[in-house]
């Protein structure tokens, strides 16, 4: 009894799978790169300057029960800017201690002292000419 044409099968089935398993990891890595590129174009940076008014991202309120909780805590006022993207900031009462915090976890406080100039436009009624 010869098993050599089974062998054959089963190397060139095994040859066939090893084929597509290097396909498909080429284009996971193409799928990964491009994605990152992506993200990274689409990424936006934040302009963060001392003075500036900050919120805080509360990541370990995750734990806590309520869902309506805000994850972004407090008013605070940005001090120092490390250059390796971390920040000093202190709270807004006077007697605050300072502490340092990574600027991925800050949002600029936007508050309503902003002036805004929106230009008026008047509507005009259409003639409909029949």
């Amino acid at each position: 009894m010869c098993h050599l044409p089974v062998e054959v099968e089963h190397r060139a089935y095994w040859a066939e799978l090893e084929k597509l398993r290097l396909e498909s990891f080429g284009s996971a890595i193409w799928y990964k790169e491009r994605t990152k590129l992506w993200h990274n174009k689409n990424l936006r940076t934040k302009e963060l300057q001392v003075g500036q008014k900050v919120l805080l991202f509360q990541s370990r309120l995750k734990l806590m029960p309520g869902k309506l909780k805000s994850k972004w805590s407090g008013l605070y006022i940005i001090t120092v800017i490390h250059s390796n993207r971390a920040v000093e900031i202190s709270g807004s009462a006077p007697n605050s201690e300072p502490f340092i915090v990574s600027g991925h976890r800050l949002k600029v406080f936007r508050d309503n002292t902003e002036v805004c100039v929106v230009e008026e436009l008047p509507l005009h009624a259409r003639h409909v000419v029949t």
